[in-house]
């Protein structure tokens, strides 16, 4: 048979099972390029989404750089708590204030567990930070050193040791073994 005997054989039927015949002979065949193609969107899809997440994370963490984050201890989502170590050289300091009042203070500074370097600056810097606390005391009011402002003189000491006075960074927590605000008789 030829190619011609095809076509005539097409002509002696009716159209109807001619498209029939069409429509029947894909199958498997037929569906695979289907397949194929939503899997290679979906495919395609998993490696944006991918792609976008790795980014972002990225960016939101400043190129990937690890960083330590201490979270403010008065937050109510606070989860463990990081072991410290405390130098308490400083010991007890009697100050007068700006207004008059005389502070008594016992301040501990708390640093990582194990950090020998913030221990040894801590240690070898002793006398200035005897001198740091008298002259931070002696710039406040009594109405600065009230129990409710406790927190954030804790985080302004430690901001200011950390960024100002030593070189380490070192300082994690403020401690106030004793904070008591006296008038003058």
């Amino acid at each position: 048979m030829s190619d011609t005997d095809d076509i005539f054989d097409d002509a002696d039927t009716p159209e109807s099972e001619v498209s029939s015949k069409k429509k029947r002979g894909g199958g498997l065949g037929s569906l695979l390029p289907t397949i194929l193609k939503f899997a290679a969107i979906g495919l395609a899809a998993v490696i944006f989404i991918v792609t976008v997440s790795v980014i972002t994370v990225n960016i939101m963490n400043r190129g990937g750089r690890n960083q330590t984050v201490f979270q403010d201890p008065s937050s109510p989502y606070i989860g463990r708590r990081p072991l410290l170590s405390f130098f308490d050289g400083i010991g007890q300091m009697d100050v007068r204030t700006r207004d008059g009042y005389i502070v008594q203070v016992i301040m501990v500074i708390g640093y990582d567990e194990g950090d020998q370097a913030t221990w040894q600056e801590l240690n070898s810097r002793r006398f200035q930070l005897r001198d740091f606390t008298r002259s931070y005391f002696a710039r406040k009011t009594a109405a600065d050193l009230a129990p409710e402002r406790e927190e954030a003189i804790k985080r302004e000491i430690r901001e200011m040791l950390n960024t100002r006075f030593l070189d380490s960074r070192g300082v994690r927590d403020i401690l106030f073994d004793r904070l008591n605000v006296m008038a003058d008789f």
